[in-house]
């Protein structure tokens, strides 16, 4: 019989994955590391007992949290990630030709050089790219103290436990609001509202002090069980989260950007909510 490694992100249910080979598991200097194969979705990894990313649906994730921002802003040359160990967001962010350098500030040093080792279809080369900085610290630490600017903030960031909490709070948003760009944009991965609704409050009350449109769009990465999972956006020019259609698909056949997931029209619907996710965020802004 396998054995099975069974998600412990809430306490009332979880899901569990069969652990086909087990590739890697060790408590790094920060948190406890996984990496195994599932015979349906491919190389997963885990951390602290979470599943963070898998072969077969990281597309989703990666795409949407990219390319939203960036086909928004339209002309990114300067874009930091935080976290993102696994090498996919740095991969999104380098496929657009406009983009002079990508920072990627990644905590834990062993999710990177695992996940080149055991998850290469991830990053597909581009820790090699001569755009890619990449920085091993902490994300709060950087973003407190550079003096570098950024047209494309994206936060790749665990759930608001561990390491991850920092991320999630006033003080992150309002240092990344620091050193973005004028016209520039900040997303954040924000967790799946059915269970974690607070999140969505939470994050709406603290980011809304720091940017004037504030705001969340969506997606469903089969993974992250229990359907749509948010992503935070905030800028202060509200122009880019209502680009039109036409200028989106002008924007993606230039680019020349060959997607799975990803669509203008995606783009454009990805910010229509559930009414039970407009309701929190209104709640939480009055």
């Amino acid at each position: 019989m396998s054995d099975f490694f069974t998600e412990t992100l809430y306490d009332p249910l979880g899901q569990s994955f069969r652990i086909d080979k087990l590739y890697y598991e060790q408590k790094t200097e920060h948190q406890h590391l996984m990496i195994f194969h599932n015979a349906f979705l491919g190389r997963v990894m885990t951390l602290d007992g979470v599943v963070q990313t898998t072969e077969r649906d990281e597309f989703i994730y990666h795409e949407m949290m990219a390319h939203v921002p960036m086909f928004a802003h339209g002309n990114a040359k300067k874009v930091l990630i935080i976290g993102g160990g696994d090498g996919g967001m740095l991969r999104e962010a380098l496929r657009h030709k406009n983009v002079e350098q990508v920072t990627m500030v990644e905590i834990d040093g062993a999710v990177i050089e695992m996940s080149k080792q055991w998850l290469p279809n991830h990053s597909q080369g581009a820790f090699d790219d001569p755009r890619a900085n990449i920085v091993i610290a902490d994300g709060m630490d950087f973003v407190r103290e550079t003096e570098m600017r950024f047209d494309v903030i994206i936060s790749d960031s665990t759930d608001p436990i561990g390491p991850g909490e920092v991320l999630f709070s006033n003080d992150f948003y309002a240092q990344c609001k620091r050193i973005l760009n004028p016209g520039g944009v900040m997303v954040t991965q924000n967790g799946v509202p059915f269970f974690q609704v607070d999140e969505v409050r939470n994050t709406a009350i603290r980011m809304s002090a720091s940017f004037s449109d504030q705001t969340f769009y969506s997606a469903a990465v089969p993974t992250y069980y229990g359907g749509i999972m948010t992503f935070a956006w905030g800028s202060d020019e509200s122009t880019l989260r209502t680009i039109d259609l036409d200028s989106l698909q002008q924007r993606y056949q230039q680019a020349g950007i060959e997607t799975r997931y990803y669509t203008p029209e995606i783009h454009r619907a990805s910010f229509a909510l559930p009414r039970y996710v407009d309701i929190a965020i209104a709640e939480a802004k009055a």
